[in-house]
């Protein structure tokens, strides 16, 4: 039987509060559901706009898909994403999806998405320096007429959500880690660990594969516990 995790996303407050959207949503899985069979492992919901990466549901979701060899479920393709970014990552990821309202849609269709997203976003900006330069021939002073005041700007702000971030993405690893060695009923050696994250496709903060290394500095980092198994960190 196949396993589904599902995925709701509505792209306003309004329709969050409301619920109808996702009424909708939850409505179409569950007869697709009914009329093609599966198991519903998980389902996550959030509101934010499809044009934003950043989105902490769907990232549980597809770590869920991952964690346990799950389809990710939504009820219409345009629920995922607009983002060219995105839909590249799911196209090149190891990540099955299925859409209730196009359940032949494939990492083609996803490929087509992402260039017309990619196209999109080229013509928004053609539009903008056609607009500028418009504007400047009129006469227009452009720019930020207090430049010079924010030239000497403090980064600590902006270094400090650095570090937030990547923080963030440690501790996220280190939960990985914990789930992959309750999987396995046994603490993981560092090159274990690596391989198995390598295979469930996550990769390090910069994009790369892990390596044993890695995992260790992940571990160093914070703490790492595994039904009070001592972690080997041996290679």
């Amino acid at each position: 039987m196949t396993k589904f995790v599902a995925y709701y996303r509505v792209s306003t407050a309004k329709q969050g509060v409301s619920g109808l959207g996702l009424e909708a949503q939850k409505a179409s899985v569950a007869d697709y559901l009914a009329s093609h069979g599966g198991e519903l492992l998980a389902e996550y919901s959030e509101v934010e706009s499809g044009s934003k990466d950043n989105r902490p549901d769907l990232q549980k979701a597809l770590r869920a898909c991952r964690l346990k060899g799950a389809t990710l479920l939504i009820a219409k393709l345009d629920r995922l994403s607009r983002s060219h970014r995105f839909l590249v990552e799911l196209q090149d990821g190891k990540v099955d999806f299925l859409c209730c309202d196009m359940p032949d849609a494939n990492r083609l269709t996803i490929h087509l998405m992402a260039a017309l997203a990619d196209y999109e976003r080229q013509l928004i900006s053609e539009r903008t320096t056609a607009a500028l330069k418009a504007a400047k021939a009129r006469g227009v002073k452009l720019g930020n007429p207090s430049l010079a005041l924010c030239r000497n700007t403090d980064t600590g702000n902006a270094r400090a959500a650095h570090v937030a971030k990547a923080d963030s993405y440690k501790a996220e690893i280190r939960e990985v880690l914990v789930e992959l060695e309750t999987d396995c009923g046994h603490a993981l050696t560092a090159s274990e660990a690596a391989r198995m994250l390598n295979d469930v496709g996550y990769q390090t903060a910069r994009g790369s594969q892990w390596t044993h290394t890695q995992v260790l500095r992940v571990r160093r980092n914070g703490p790492h516990k595994s039904d009070g198994a001592v972690i080997r960190a041996a290679s």
